[in-house]
């Protein structure tokens, strides 16, 4: 049940049937799917020649080459079909689609085949970018529709409901299962979202969803990112979130081009565990002890590069020039990770990360009020500290205590007025009526659950291993609740007759508005427990604040242009 064998086993089965030299013609979200699963040398092996976009304006003829087309089943890729086969350019056209192809586009699709160049038509179900093993995103360019009441923009969320709805099918039917689905009750997109993916596994019941097994079917939970508004707001200190959080990562590649002078083939780097190995034992490593490991790497190879200049004889050459290529790889491995290092200390030391981090974390793990209203009063007040970590101290600190104190709230609301030229209070009660404690099924700050006091108190009274990574993401908590049987009915129903006999074994957990690698990390370490159960994670796009901060901001924008329209 690993995503990116599931994502590669396809690709790989789609290029390797196809012999001689090849054009890969993608669009914009297969590019991304095949680029996590696939480096460009691993597509050169198998013969890809060239790779294309599907709205390329190309017109060369290239009748030696095959075209593999690997596209959404889209009506605008339909039709870049349609106009591609009337003039062909390849000798031969492979057609595979990630999806289920509707019967209408089969059609089209053979009457334009006049030149009879299409050799074969295939659905391959790789509609979702396998970013890790057990996370995956559908990468959706509009994410902020699921804060948008239904009456605002009908036709922008139904489009944006069925983008889910076939990431999930897709991934059912590249896992061949089919599952039970539970959703959250407070939210009616997760709850439409649920229903829509039932409805399309009933309908192909007898064919593509007909997978007969014995045993406990899996389960798949349909939540709202508005349930759990903090995680996406805080500053991280492990390696994966934090590269995400300071400098950006999108589909497993890291630009660095803005952060001065580097060498040109380290502008953009690949941070993927299935292709770096530092990487993979690193990921989920906090600050500190990362900075340690980095040093080691750049000890050893200080200790190769030594050995490399001892070269004296001709034999002492050759060795040298067989292992050249791995020297490099080394060479280049070690560039990159002490280049981001350096990059997000010198982040963390100009923007005062610690410090707001800090109360910060105080905020999301800890009581006391009055110390937490200083805490911010005092940041807020602090020239060094950037508007966007003002904006999310009084967001967290709204979301901690918005029915606890009003009166210090409003204090904060005309402080962040006065001190920051970017963002107004308006974004903050906008917050607060998508994500405040009236909308929120979960215990976000385990305020209801005895067990949740009692560890906090306990933690308290221990000390914090590490203050700067102390929370856990309420999904955490459902995921204990899954395995442990106490998922409630009340707040989590079923779709239809259904019910789960027994502890499921496989469990998606797909998060409508988004997931974070922090999220990722706690799905990762949950799986290493050997609980009996394994997770994987999904959702809309991968967040960092930046990205949560922008969707909220365009969802307001939506809002209040419909409301001043009435």
């Amino acid at each position: 049940m690993v995503l990116i064998s599931a994502a590669r086993d396809y690709i790989t089965r789609m290029l390797q049937d196809i012999s001689g030299m090849k054009v890969l013609i993608l669009d914009s979200q297969t590019v991304s799917v095949v680029s996590v699963a696939f480096s460009q040398s691993e597509l050169l092996q198998k013969e890809v020649f060239l790779v294309e976009l599907v709205d390329s304006t190309s017109k060369e003829s290239m009748s030696h080459l095959k075209a593999v087309y690997f596209l959404r089943p889209t009506s605008e890729n339909i039709q870049h079909l349609r106009r591609q086969l009337a003039r062909p350019r390849f000798g031969e056209y492979h057609l595979f689609f990630s999806n289920i192809l509707k019967d209408t586009q089969i059609h089209i699709l053979a009457d334009s085949d006049e030149h009879e160049v299409v050799k074969q038509v295939q659905e391959f179900y790789a509609d979702f970018v396998a970013i890790d093993p057990y996370h995956f995103t559908v990468n959706i360019p509009f994410n902020h529709a699921y804060m948008l009441p239904a009456v605002v923009d009908p036709s922008s969320l139904q489009n944006y409901c069925d983008r889910l709805v076939d990431g999930i099918a897709a991934i059912f039917l590249a896992l061949k299962r089919r599952p039970v689905i539970r959703y959250q009750q407070a939210s009616d997109i997760a709850k439409r979202i649920a229903q829509e993916s039932a409805k399309l596994m009933y309908q192909q019941e007898s064919g593509l969803f007909d997978f007969r097994r014995s045993g406990i079917s899996p389960l798949l939970l349909i939540v709202d990112r508005r349930d759990d508004p903090v995680t996406p707001l805080l500053n991280q200190w492990t390696y994966q979130a934090m590269v995400h959080e300071l400098i950006g990562i999108q589909d497993n590649k890291v630009d660095l081009r803005n952060i001065g002078k580097i060498s040109k083939d380290q502008q953009e780097v690949v941070l993927s565990s299935e292709q770096d190995a530092f990487f993979k034992a690193n990921m989920y490593e906090n600050f500190g002890d990362l900075g340690m490991n980095i040093k080691r790497m750049v000890d050893e190879f200080q200790q190769v590069a030594k050995s490399n200049q001892s070269i004296q004889t001709i034999e002492d050459m050759a060795k040298f020039v067989d292992n050249y290529p791995e020297y490099r790889k080394m060479q280049g491995n070690v560039s990159k990770h002490v280049t981001m290092v350096t990059e997000m200390s010198k982040i963390v030391e100009e923007q005062k990360l610690m410090l707001v981090s800090q109360t910060e974390q105080e905020l999301a793990c800890n009581g006391g009020q009055v110390a937490a209203f200083e805490a911010v009063t005092n940041l807020l007040n602090d020239e060094s500290i950037s508007d966007i970590d003002r904006l999310r101290l009084v967001m967290l600190y709204a979301l901690r205590y918005e029915k606890e104190s009003p009166v210090q709230l409003m204090q904060l609301f005309n402080k962040l007025a006065s001190r920051s030229a970017k963002y107004k209070p308006g974004l903050v009660q906008f917050l607060l009526k998508q994500a405040g404690v009236d909308k929120r099924t979960g215990d976000l700050y385990g305020n209801r659950d005895l067990l949740n006091i009692a560890r906090n108190m306990a933690r308290g009274l221990k000390g914090i291993e590490n203050v700067y990574t102390q929370h856990q993401p309420l999904l955490f908590q459902t995921m204990e609740s899954i395995t442990k049987g106490r998922l409630r009915d009340v707040d989590y129903p079923f779709i239809g007759n259904h019910f789960q006999q027994g502890r499921p074994q496989d469990v998606v957990i797909f998060i409508v508005g988004g997931t974070t690698y922090e999220e990722a990390r706690a799905v990762a370490l949950q799986n290493a427990s050997n609980s009996g159960t394994r997770f994987i994670l999904g959702g809309s796009v991968v967040l960092n604040s930046k990205r949560f901060l922008k969707d909220l901001e365009e969802a307001q924008r939506i809002v209040r242009l419909s409301t001043n329209a009435v």
